[in-house]
């Protein structure tokens, strides 16, 4: 009988002794966890240090951490220079070949006044018409690059669609008009709203419409269309041109990336603006090009639906 109370209290001993183990273990556990949420939240915000010092493994990691961080650190920061200097040199690109851009656009416009001989007259226009296209591409690339350092931020609120569209026809009637291209809008209501910010938006548009100019046969018609989802507005720029191969709709947002499908020549870079400028919003662009080639533009309708768009990372397809 003796030897079973021994056993028992034998047992317990033995119990109560995991128990404590356990709890210390746990404990352990609980206290290095903690430490690691707190390297982890010290990295979010910049402030991450190596504070230990002894040789367990935690402060073996935590000093592997913070060499990291600080190589990491090293690349944003060099990243981050490099990008500052593509930006400045891009700006004093355009300073100093402004005023020089310019003066070739005017001394082309003045010698083909001039000239009589219609040869001579051709390699005015042809002069001309190379100014205005470095002077336009030369305007783009900051633009771009003013956009990518998030020096201009589009500032979306609630505005007329129907305005939008207005204002998107208006700026291609003059291109339409020299190829006798009808251009042509309809909106579902007067009132239909959406989240956007009207100058930049209105420039995404006119660089798709203008695309659309390009590839559409003259005497022929392009519309835009309006129609109202519960959280997008989508406008669809149809036209009924020389269609995109279906291998080649995921390049035409590239930068620099020009088709060869016409005769007419861009600098490549009204497509990729749009799609940035859309997506920035919130909003997103999709292309179909079977009988009719269609570019719909969605653009959110409240500014929570911008936020729920941005933070699911929708893009433009």
């Amino acid at each position: 009988m003796d030897n079973w109370w021994i056993l028992l209290i034998v047992l317990v001993i033995l119990n109560c002794l995991l128990a404590g183990c356990l709890l210390v273990q746990r404990r352990r556990t609980e206290k290095m966890m903690d430490r690691l949420d707190q390297m982890v939240e010290a990295a979010i915000d910049g402030s991450f240090e190596e504070n230990f010092f002894d040789e367990s493994r935690l402060s073996c990691f935590e000093a592997r951490l913070f060499q990291y961080f600080q190589r990491q650190s090293g690349r944003d920061k060099k990243q981050a220079e490099e990008q500052k200097e593509i930006h400045e040199l891009i700006a004093d690109i355009s300073h100093q070949t402004k005023t020089p851009i310019a003066n070739l656009v005017l001394y082309a416009q003045l010698l083909q006044e001039q000239l009589w001989e219609e040869e001579a007259e051709e390699l005015a226009r042809q002069l001309n018409v190379q100014a205005e296209k470095l002077q336009f591409l030369i305007a783009s690339l900051i633009k771009s690059s003013r956009l990518n350092q998030g020096i201009i931020q589009p500032v979306p609120q609630e505005h007329s669609v129907r305005e939008l569209i207005r204002q998107t026809v208006e700026m291609g009637e003059p291109a339409a008009r020299q190829k006798q291209i009808c251009l042509t809008w309809q909106t579902e209501t007067e009132k239909d709203t959406a989240c956007f910010d009207i100058r930049w938006t209105a420039e995404a548009m006119w660089n798709i419409l203008d695309n659309a100019i390009k590839y559409t046969s003259p005497r022929d018609t392009i519309l835009l269309k309006g129609c109202a989802f519960e959280l997008f507005y989508r406008i669809d720029v149809i036209d009924h041109g020389r269609g995109i191969p279906e291998d080649e709709i995921p390049r035409i947002f590239g930068r620099f990336y020009r088709s060869g499908r016409t005769e007419e020549d861009g600098v490549g870079l009204g497509l990729y603006l749009a799609r940035k400028i859309i997506r920035i919003q919130g909003g997103y662009i999709k292309v179909t090009s079977k009988e009719e080639t269609v570019f719909s533009v969605y653009l959110p309708r409240k500014l929570e639906n911008r936020m729920i768009n941005v933070q699911n990372g929708v893009k433009a397809q």
